[in-house]
């Protein structure tokens, strides 16, 4: 079992949380909406999703997780991250019923009581909530969201929830409840018996799953041509939805997402989104550090391109390696792209790379977390047949400076490994929490 400083069992904190909710008066109980899980893409499905609720002209609560820049953008009303003051406030409310009633929660537990007493104070009602790691574990699977959302399942966090796809789907999907509707995106045939052995012991649930009652194709796609999309559900047909996140895996996304929206039109949550307002809203969707292109970006006296991206395991880094790959052929720069790397302990380093050629220059570092590996040890994960130069950083800083001198003026550096590492890399930039 693993404990904190003061010997409580990571379980104890856990089941702490609805003891917490009820101490500040369920704030959650009037919330309905839905609570996605998965081991990838959720935050730009809750992305699309926030956007297309707003297109229905409902007030919506999200709650990304983790964080990028500062907690605060945990929460957000309408997709806009709350102030300092009003997370401050939120925040006060729920660390005063922690000490009052003597219940410590995980920080993911902190992060889901607060944000659902900023929607409380707020007045909101309709939510988007991205689980962490788990499941049934998840903090925020305690704020009763009927709408459960599976993205998809991989090989990420085997340490807490199994060493195969089948436990991992099962441990996700747990977060399901009697009478939900489900959206199932694409999962690899042993994730979905994972997930369907689930599904088989609750009951009253509406299931759609993609590619058997969700279906998407593309109508346009290329350089300088917005993406469109016609996304079928059992509700609605969508047709001609922009999708303005680069990458093919984020089409999967657009379509689970709408998916989920639909769902909860079904269950009177909104109203049916006006199509031409839906096609607005989505086509304004951003999603910071993931494949984020910093053009032109700027350290000390270097300019050049920073891309950014939080892949946290090799499957994220395969899906997002061909747009990396698609950014280093432009650009006039005769120098390969440089690459800053950073992630916690428990990940297989050497996979993570293995889809970005190994010739480019390499800088390891660790981010202000304390799960955050040491760049010796990143180093002694490498493949023996890395051909590039390989440097270590202290810091993000450093690590950024080192990059930019192997990339060269307005070469390209690419950031990825760890959401942390994303998030320094945007304020070592001077970009605002978004």
């Amino acid at each position: 079992m693993h404990k904190n400083p003061h010997g409580l069992t990571r379980t104890v904190r856990q089941k702490n949380v609805p003891l917490l909710l009820e101490a500040l008066g369920r704030p959650e109980r009037s919330l309905h909406g839905m609570l996605v899980v998965g081991t990838n893409g959720k935050g730009s499905t809750c992305a699309f999703a926030v956007a297309a609720v707003t297109a229905a002209g409902a007030r919506v609560g999200s709650m990304p997780s983790p964080h990028l820049q500062e907690p605060r953008e945990r929460i957000r009303i309408d997709g806009v991250p709350v102030t300092r003051a009003q997370y401050t406030q939120a925040f006060a409310e729920v660390w005063h019923a922690i000490e009052r009633h003597g219940l410590p929660v995980l920080a993911q537990g902190v992060f889901a009581a607060t944000a659902a007493v900023h929607f409380r104070r707020a007045g909101v009602d309709l939510a988007v909530a991205e689980a962490g790691i788990g499941g049934s574990r998840a903090a925020a699977a305690e704020l009763g969201l009927d709408v459960k959302v599976v993205t998809g399942i991989g090989l990420d966090h085997t340490r807490l929830l199994g060493d195969s796809l089948d436990q991992i789907a099962r441990a996700k999907t747990a977060a399901t409840r009697d009478g939900d509707h489900v959206v199932l995106g694409r999962l690899a045939p042993e994730a979905a018996a994972g997930a369907e052995q689930v599904l088989r012991e609750r009951t009253g649930l509406t299931v759609w799953r993609m590619d058997r009652d969700i279906h998407y194709t593309v109508r346009a796609s290329g350089c300088g041509t917005a993406t469109l999309l016609d996304v079928t559900t059992p509700r609605a047909v969508h047709r001609n939805l922009p999708c303005p996140l680069p990458g093919a895996h984020q089409h999967h996304n657009l379509a689970t997402a709408i998916a989920a929206v639909d769902a909860m039109t079904e269950r009177g949550h909104i109203p049916q989104p006006d199509g031409a307002r839906l096609r607005d809203r989505l086509a304004a969707t951003r999603w910071p550090g993931r494949l984020e292109l910093i053009d032109p970006a700027r350290q000390a006296d270097w300019t050049g391109r920073v891309l950014l991206d939080g892949a946290t395991n090799p499957q994220g880094v395969a899906t997002v390696a061909p747009e990396i790959l698609r950014n280093a052929r432009t650009g006039d720069c005769p120098r390969p792209p440089a690459l800053v790397f950073a992630a916690m302990r428990d990940k297989d380093v050497s996979s993570m790379l293995a889809p970005l050629p190994s010739h480019w220059p390499l800088i390891l570092t660790r981010t202000g977390s304390h799960q955050a590996a040491d760049p010796a040890a990143l180093h002694n994960q490498l493949s023996p047949s890395r051909q590039g130069p390989c440097l270590t950083a202290d810091d993000t800083t450093a690590a950024l400076h080192q990059a930019a001198e192997h990339a060269g003026p307005g070469g390209l550096v690419v950031v990825l490994g760890s959401l942390r590492l994303v998030g320094e890399t945007r304020t070592a930039l001077g970009l605002p929490p978004a």
